[in-house]
């Protein structure tokens, strides 16, 4: 069976202060959406393969990914009201 829940990846950088910054955001996220979102870390350092298939230029960038396509992303440093704003319109279709 396959998880149905979106993805979350957040594409960082230990070399990234704004990065760094959102991590504990994305951690909290992650444990309040737990039934509704996974999520994922991916450090561009160790992963260049997924940052040329993601198509990532800045750090931190967040992508949506649902049914295996990319839906919405955010690049650069975003705060809690704007990521949950990307998340809302996929969520509440997941929980429907």
């Amino acid at each position: 069976m396959s998880d149905a829940r979106p993805l979350l990846v957040f594409f960082w950088s230990e070399r990234s202060g704004p990065a760094r910054r959102m991590e504990s955001l994305l951690a909290h996220l992650a444990r309040k959406e737990r039934t509704r979102l996974r999520v994922l870390r991916v450090d561009v350092d160790q992963q260049p393969h997924l940052v040329e298939r993601f198509r990532v230029g800045d750090v931190p960038t967040l992508v949506l990914v649902k049914g295996k396509r990319v839906v919405d992303r955010i690049e650069g440093r975003a705060s809690a009201p704007a990521i949950e704003s990307m998340l809302r319109p996929h969520l509440a279709a997941a929980a429907a």
